[in-house]
């Protein structure tokens, strides 16, 4: 388990019954989350004091309800790197703290190389790694078929001082992206995906983790370079091994280099308890 441990404006306070309590900031938030299923809380006088709890629905969905205000968006740090953070309608805030374990191992990897250095970040969402990447000097590429995420993640390459780096941002379909980038002749030294477990692209294209993650990783294969550097893919879909996500790059990069898998997580404060958050599966020269 690769556990996130470097922050300082994010925090979990505690968790129990599906729900983790935690601090972004000046803010403490109550959400669900699918993996903490045992009952006890380690410290309940800590789930007195909240801003604000997703409560889902019945009907499927859910909502915030407020206890204190909220701001619309308000910043936390993590390191150097700045972002924006938004309680959105689905539970989620526009970042994913235990990703800062894949975001200090990007910036190694760019910062040693004494060569520039071209990443392509595919179903990129709000921009964490692309932020990562682009404070360790590579020029990023930034793929989204949502012009919402990929604004808001314009805003963290502003907020983090990035704005006159060199990054491109895509609203599109990720593969139909790809395939124009293998018919221009593009080619990128670094690749990262997070592909959802299901969606659908700017033009109502299906998106099934299980049917077409082998197949794009064959795809963008065709668009490393002669020098690739890394490829990473971070993976939330229930049901899915990290080893199967080191298998299928192990399937389709043919150059000599480093396969790896993993957990991600994130450490409950004054505990033992760690809450897996997701997987991950990378190549590196």
């Amino acid at each position: 388990m690769n556990v996130a441990n470097n922050w300082k404006d994010y925090e979990i306070l505690d968790m129990a019954n599906g729900e983790k309590l935690e601090r972004w900031g000046d803010i403490i938030l109550i959400r669900p989350d699918p993996q903490i299923i045992w009952k006890t809380k380690s410290f309940p006088k800590k789930w007195n004091n909240v801003n604000a709890r997703y409560v889902r629905s019945s009907t499927g969905g859910g909502s915030w309800k407020y206890n204190k205000n909220v701001p619309n968006n308000w910043k936390i740090h993590y390191k150097d790197l700045v972002f924006n953070i938004k309680p959105m309608g689905f539970k989620h805030t526009g970042l994913f703290p235990e990703q800062a374990v894949n975001w200090d191992w990007l910036i190694n990897k760019i910062k040693n190389e004494k060569r520039e250095i071209k990443v392509l970040n595919l179903f990129a969402y709000t921009g964490g790694a692309t932020v990562a990447c682009s404070y360790a000097g590579a020029s990023v590429c930034h793929v989204d078929s949502s012009k919402g995420m990929t604004s808001w993640a314009k805003e963290n390459i502003e907020s983090s001082g990035l704005g006159k780096n060199p990054v491109r941002f895509i609203v599109d379909d990720v593969v139909k992206f790809v395939n124009r980038e293998i018919r221009r002749g593009n080619k990128y030294d670094g690749i990262i995906m997070d592909p959802p477990s299901y969606g659908r692209g700017a033009n109502g294209e299906v998106w099934k983790f299980e049917d077409n993650i082998f197949d794009l990783v064959e795809l963008c294969s065709k668009v490393l370079s002669d020098k690739p550097l890394f490829f990473l893919i971070n993976a939330y879909t229930t049901g899915i091994a990290s080893t199967v996500l080191e298998n299928i790059l192990r399937l389709n990069i043919k150059v000599k280099g480093k396969f790896s898998h993993g957990e991600v997580g994130l450490q409950m404060t004054n505990s033992k308890l760690i809450l897996p958050c997701g997987i991950y599966g990378r190549w590196e020269s």
